[in-house]
């Protein structure tokens, strides 16, 4: 246990801030669990990880260190589409997170590599190996996954230029009435909610190109390509446009009978990192999708 008196210097900061701080490595979200669960408390009592500090608080610390988090090998139901001595692509299903963490620390996608795939590339570390790019928890569809450090780092480039053809499927709340249109702003971190990201000046570049698929009395099916990959990317720029994804409970509602929102990765194309042949795939909507799809009164123009 460790005991923090505040001073003027710390005077007026959040508790997680403090915290992350003073815990350096750790990140935001493992101080917000700690707090939660209080095993870090301000005048020995909980709080919430947004107190603003004052002077001669007494923070105290009673777990310092993160529970190790180690990547083991697990049957985990995912689809290998493609495979080759550089790279899989693979079809993460809804509900899967890519890779552990302090929230989840076993049945992920990484655990489910490790048990599939003799080899995966090690540049992102023992948590990462192989992940190229993420999709989210609840976004299914079509994923990356490199092999070796060779197409790990082609890859990794490529999608830093666009040269990675992305396109998603997506059913939005409510019409959409322009039949397509380019999203095109800043994204950071939201600072009331860590689990989200919103339109900030001082966040990163996000664009969207967006078509409009079909029209439904009350739902649009959208299909969007991503010119850049940001976190919850199309899921923000889904509600900035006033139509959040149908199911998305952090940028829009739940919906009764859905696990989460209906995104779907269901077309990539890029240039082989060895052998320079254009690759194309696609990934036929879940059934969840089209049974939803399926029971939808489509627009009467």
């Amino acid at each position: 246990m460790k005991e923090i008196i505040i001073h003027d210097e710390d005077v007026g900061k959040r508790l997680d801030v403090f915290a992350t701080d003073f815990l350096q490595a750790i990140s935001r979200s493992f101080v917000k669990n700690l707090i939660e669960n209080e095993k870090i408390l301000v005048n020995k009592a909980r709080v919430k990880a947004g107190y603003t500090l004052r002077k001669n608080d007494i923070v105290e610390f009673l777990q310092t260190e993160p529970e190790p988090i180690e990547a083991v090998a697990e049957d985990v139901d995912f689809k290998i589409v493609y495979e080759d001595e550089d790279l899989l692509v693979i079809d993460k299903p809804q509900g899967l997170v890519v890779h552990p963490c302090q929230t989840t620390k076993h049945g992920t996608l990484v655990n489910g590599l490790l048990a599939k795939v003799k080899d995966l590339s090690g540049i992102n570390g023992k948590l990462r190996p192989g992940i190229v790019h993420r999709l989210d928890k609840n976004t299914s569809g079509l994923m990356l996954v490199a092999k070796n450090d060779f197409s790990h780092n082609v890859l990794s480039q490529m999608i830093k230029d666009k040269s990675v053809e992305r396109k998603y499927l997506a059913l939005l709340d409510g019409v959409v009435w322009e039949n397509s249109g380019k999203i095109e702003n800043f994204l950071a971190r939201d600072p009331k909610n860590r689990k989200k990201y919103s339109v900030s000046s001082s966040g990163k570049l996000a664009i969207s190109n967006f078509v409009v698929i079909k029209r439904y009395k009350n739902a649009t099916l959208v299909e969007f390509a991503l010119v850049t990959g940001r976190t919850h990317q199309i899921r923000v720029h889904s509600a900035f446009i006033g139509h959040s994804v149908v199911g998305d409970d952090v940028y829009g509602k739940s919906v009764d009978g859905l696990n989460g929102q209906l995104l779907h990765s269901y077309s990539l194309k890029f240039l082989h990192p060895r052998t320079n042949k254009e690759m194309f795939f696609l990934s036929d909507l879940p059934e969840y999708f089209k049974n939803y799809l399926s029971k939808l009164q489509e627009y009467q123009y």
